[in-house]
C-alpha cells in the first residue's frame, strides 16, 4: 500500500488498481474510504485507478488538526498526491462529495487537470446542493418497487428532519436493490469516518461566484454524469453543474442510482472510457 505525506505532515494512503494511463479518483461519502469504489465497474481494464483514501479514512492517518477535514482544505492533499505521482497533469474523477473536492481542486490548479469526470456529484462549491424535493421526486420514480411502501414514509420523515436514518430507505440510493447493492450498503458504516463527514461540508468555506469564475476558465474537458434515478443530484441539478464549465459533456445513465457503476457496469465503463480516451 503506497503512501505519501501531505503538506501538514499527515501520512495519506492510496490504492492502485488496473492497467493503462493513471486516473486519480476521489471518493465521496463524504469521508468514506475508497474501498467502496471497487474497480468502478471494470474501469480497471482500461485505466490504472489511483484511489485516494482521504485523511482519516481507510488506510490514511487522521490529521492532528480536525479542521483540515474541510473539503476546501483537502485540495492540498490532492495536489500533494499529483506531485508524489510525478504527473505534470492528471485525469481526475470525483464521485458524489468527492466531486466537490475535485471541482475545487480544478478551480485552484486548472493547469494540472487534463480531464475531469464528475460522477453523481452535486457541487456545493458552486452553490448547488440536492434539496429534499429533488430527492422525493426521484424517490417517487420507485413507486412500483416492493420496498417502496415501507421506505417512502421513513425517507420523507428523515428529509424533513423528523426521523432518523432508516436502512429501510437505503434502496433509494441504488438503481438495483440486489445482493451486490445490499453488500455495498452494509459496508458503508464501517468505511465512513462520521466525525470527519460532519466537518467536510459543514465547516467549509465556499465562494460560489469565485469558484464559478475559476471553473469557467478551465480548458480541460469535463464529463458530468448523473444517474437517471438519483435524487442527489437529480439529472436537472447535474445539468446545471455542467453549465458551469466551458467544455462539458452531460450524460444521464438510465436506471442508475447514486452508484452507477453497480447498476449497469458496461454502460458506465463505456461512457467514462469514451470520454477519457477522446482526443
Amino acid at each position: 500500500m503506497p503512501t505519501f505525506t501531505a503538506p501538514d505532515g499527515t501520512e495519506l494512503a492510496y490504492h492502485v488498481r488496473g492497467q493503462g494511463d493513471p486516473l486519480v479518483v476521489l471518493p465521496g461519502g463524504p469521508m468514506r474510504a475508497s474501498a467502496y469504489l471497487g474497480g468502478l465497474g471494470g474501469l480497471t481494464a482500461h485505466r490504472t485507478l489511483i484511489l485516494l483514501d482521504l485523511r482519516g479514512t481507510g488506510d490514511s492517518a487522521a490529521p492532528a488538526d480536525e479542521a483540515t477535514y474541510r473539503c476546501d482544505r483537502q485540495t492540498d492533499d490532492v495536489e500533494a498526491l499529483r506531485a508524489h505521482l510525478g504527473l505534470e497533469r492528471t485525469d481526475l474523477l470525483g464521485h458524489s462529495a468527492g466531486g466537490s473536492l475535485a471541482a475545487l481542486y480544478a478551480a485552484r490548479h486548472p493547469h494540472r487537470v487534463s480531464r475531469l469526470a464528475l460522477i453523481a456529484a452535486a457541487l456545493r462549491p458552486l452553490g448547488l446542493a440536492a434539496t429534499a424535493d429533488d430527492r422525493l421526486t426521484a424517490a417517487q420514480l420507485r413507486a412500483d418497487e416492493p420496498w417502496f411502501e415501507k421506505a417512502h414514509p421513513a425517507f420523507r420523515a428523515w428529509l424533513a428532519g423528523n426521523g432518523p436514518y432508516d436502512p429501510a430507505f437505503t434502496p433509494f440510493f441504488y438503481g438495483r436493490w440486489d445482493a451486490a447493492a445490499r453488500a455495498h450498503a452494509d459496508a458503508e458504516e464501517e468505511q465512513t469516518n462520521e466525525e470527519a463527514a460532519g466537518r467536510y461540508f459543514a465547516e467549509a468555506v465556499f465562494d460560489p461566484a469565485a469558484t464559478r469564475a475559476a471553473l469557467g476558465a478551465l480548458t480541460a474537458p469535463v464529463l458530468v454524469l448523473a444517474g437517471g434515478l438519483d435524487g442527489g443530484p437529480c439529472p436537472d441539478l447535474a445539468l446545471r453543474a455542467a453549465e458551469a464549465f466551458r467544455h462539458a459533456e452531460f450524460a444521464v445513465q438510465p436506471g442508475a442510482g447514486h452508484y452507477p457503476w453497480l447498476d449497469d457496469p458496461e454502460w458506465f465503463v463505456d461512457r467514462v472510457t469514451g470520454f477519457l480516451n477522446r482526443s
